[in-house]
Formats: C-alpha cells, sequence, structure tokens
C-alpha cells in the first residue's frame, strides 16, 4: 500500500539539499560561534550568512532577526516579551484573536494569570479578524496586538497591513505569527508594517528545532531567555549554527520556486475540493477560497447529517495509507474540538469531524484523487 502524506501543515519532510549542507556543516563547522579561535570564528561565519538569507527573505535588517528554538519559543518571546516591557511603562493590556496558536492564545491566558488584561478578538464565518472589530481594543493601556498571518488550522490569511496600521495609529506593536506562511506567501516586515513576526523551518523543508523572530529596530521587549550574551543580548543559548544553514538552506531552494508551487497547490486543492464536495453529503468547507493558504483544506461534516467520530475519521483515512489530522499538530489527540473552529461557528459535533489535509511538495493529482476516494469510503463506512 502506497502511503501519502497530507500533513505538511504538522511538518515537511526535510530536503535532500538542506540536509546535505547540515552535513557539511556538523562535520567541518562544530565550533561554538562565541568562540574567539578560528574553529568558533568559522561557525559564527557560517551562523550570520544564515542569519543574512533568513533577513532578506522578509525584507529586514540582519541586525532584527533572533535564533530561537521554534515558533512556539518565538512567540512566547514576543508575547512574553512586550507584555512585560510595556508593564513597566504603565501599560498592562494584550490584544489577541480568538483563532492564535495555542504559542500565542496560551501564553496569553498564562500571562492573564499574573494580573494582565488580555482581550481576545473573535472572528467571523470564514476565520478573519475585521479591523474595525479590532480598533475598540486598542486602547491606552493596551501594548500588543497579535494577530497570526496565516491559520494553521483552515488556511485563512489575515488582513495585517491593515491591522498594522490601527496599531501603529494607537501606539501599539503588532505581532503576527508566520510560521505557516514562510516559503508559501510572500512576507516582506516593511510592507506587512508588522513590529515582530515569528517564523520556523520545519514548516518549510528545514529542521525542526530553529525558528526566528524579527524584532524591528526600537521596539521595547524583554528578553525571555537568561544566560549568555548571544543574539545580542536578546535570547542567551549557544548558537545553533548546523540548525540555522539547515534554515536558511531551505529558504535558498524553496523561495525560487514559491510562485510555481503555490500555483500547482492551488490547482491541486481545487481538485480535491471539488471531489469532496461531489461525493460527500454534509462535507462543509472551513478553508476560505480565497484569501487563504494555497495548501490547506479543512472539511468538517455537518452534524445534522450524523454525527461522525473524528478520531475514526483521521484512523480511517491512515488505514487506508493516508497520513492527514483534525487540525493543530500541536493538539491532536485530544478529545476537544477544535478552538479556531468554534470561533468560526462551528458546532461541537461538527468540529470534531474534521479532516484538515495539507499538501506540499511530493503531493500529486493521483494523491488528491486517492486521498478525496478514501475520505469518501471513510465516511460512508462511518456512517453505515
Amino acid at each position: 500500500m502506497k502511503r501519502i502524506y497530507l500533513d505538511h501543515s504538522a511538518t515537511t519532510p526535510i530536503d535532500p539539499d538542506v540536509l546535505q549542507a547540515m552535513q557539511e556543516c556538523f562535520q567541518l563547522h562544530f565550533g561554538n560561534a562565541s568562540s574567539i579561535h578560528s574553529f568558533g570564528r568559522e561557525a559564527n561565519q557560517r551562523l550570520e550568512r544564515s542569519r543574512e538569507v533568513i533577513a532578506d527573505t522578509v525584507h529586514a535588517a540582519t541586525d532584527e532577526i533572533v535564533f530561537t528554538s521554534g515558533g512556539t519559543e518565538s512567540d512566547n518571546f514576543a508575547v512574553q516579551g512586550v507584555a512585560r516591557a510595556a508593564r513597566r511603562k504603565g501599560k498592562n493590556r494584550i490584544v489577541v484573536s480568538a483563532i492564535e496558536h495555542h504559542a500565542v492564545l496560551d501564553t496569553a491566558l498564562a500571562l492573564r494569570e499574573e494580573g494582565f488584561e488580555v482581550d481576545i478578538v473573535g472572528v467571523d464565518k470564514d476565520g478573519f479578524v475585521d479591523p474595525d472589530r479590532v480598533r475598540p481594543f486598542l486602547r491606552a493601556e493596551t501594548s500588543l496586538l497579535s494577530v497570526m498571518h496565516s491559520n494553521n488550522e483552515i488556511g485563512s490569511v489575515q488582513p495585517i497591513r491593515e491591522l498594522a496600521a490601527i496599531a501603529r495609529d494607537a501606539g501599539v506593536v503588532i505581532h503576527a505569527d508566520a510560521v505557516q506562511s514562510l516559503g508559501r506567501l510572500p512576507l516582506d516586515v516593511q510592507e506587512l508594517g508588522v513590529d515582530l513576526l515569528t517564523i520556523s523551518a520545519h514548516k518549510t523543508y528545514g529542521p525542526k528545532a530553529i525558528g526566528a523572530l524579527y524584532i524591528r529596530k526600537g521596539t521595547l521587549i524583554d528578553r525571555l531567555i537568561h544566560g549568555g550574551g548571544q543574539e545580542s543580548k536578546r535570547r542567551a543559548g549557544t548558537g545553533n549554527t548546523c540548525l540555522a544553514v539547515g534554515f536558511s538552506r531551505a529558504l535558498e531552494v524553496c523561495i525560487p520556486a514559491m510562485a510555481d508551487e503555490t500555483q500547482r497547490l492551488r490547482e491541486l486543492r481545487s481538485t480535491l475540493r471539488s471531489r469532496i464536495e461531489r461525493e460527500n453529503e454534509g462535507a462543509m468547507f472551513n478553508t476560505p477560497e480565497d484569501s487563504s493558504l494555497p495548501h490547506v483544506l479543512s472539511v468538517s461534516f455537518d452534524s445534522s447529517k450524523g454525527v461522525l467520530d473524528g478520531e475514526a475519521l483521521i484512523m480511517g483515512m491512515d488505514l487506508r495509507g493516508i497520513a492527514v489530522t483534525s487540525g493543530s499538530a500541536c493538539t491532536s489527540g485530544t478529545l476537544e474540538p477544535s478552538h479556531v473552529l468554534l470561533a468560526t461557528g462551528r458546532n461541537i459535533q461538527t468540529a470534531r469531524a474534521t479532516v484538515r489535509f495539507s499538501l506540499g511538495r511530493s503531493t500529486t493529482t493521483e494523491d488528491v484523487n486517492t486521498a478525496a476516494e478514501a475520505l469518501a469510503e471513510v465516511v460512508s463506512h462511518l456512517r453505515s
């Protein structure tokens, strides 16, 4: 049985060129990038070259890029760092959207336990944040607005430019989690107007356990990890040179092909959507057709047509060789319905009966047709 991987939003297979670049680095540039001898200087040169590639990708200055252990740390750094720095100046309120990744949402709720005020802004049925809905929340005591650039579960791409303009007028720092967008959509921090941007390597055929946070010059932010003076004293810890090399190499491979790959994925997604809609009664698409990530398709099954077991849907697909999930990989295995789908108005039973497909470089037309056929079989079996 051929196995088909359609969970690229959870993680991507490492690109062979990325693996080779990292292997060479591990063999030849193993020195501590903070050491002043030749081994350290060579490692530091590779680290800084990687930083330049990442900075160029998002149109930032090199010294505005801080390496982290991944998207979760970058989100925590942004939310906690800005909130705590601003509290010393009398600002004690932060605003997040209801569909943020748990790395943002749970961090905000943890800050609430520390005495911060947290406002959670709702979304419409397609998962979009209305800038006019945000405006009243940006008060004199508000320090931060965090709205993800694109949603990992349903793929909605937010109007970040408009939100950033509102935040700027209100004197509020804006952070966007762009983990899912990197390598799939153009990212320009100057055009977007954001003060902080979270990115990660492993969603774009790079290694796990490395990400970065863009921090616009002049943004007040407290460090999250204390210790040494690495990352211009903003994030302590021995520089992870070889993972940084893998991160930058992944972008060097991915970005030149991004436009063509985006179009290819949109066409494959359209094929998949059409077949699912045609072959499954009660299929309800959570992914908007416009202003969405090209590779994500989330579909729920209307509970009024019969309640389906969400876990059985995923396992039924897996038994047929198709790797999919119900939503965020960070919450898979839980019985709780997706907070993202509930925020868009899905009821609990419908939200639980959800399958998220996320396509990638290896995905073919044959793969999406096989996946659509398998889903119809699983749904029919469960309903019977």
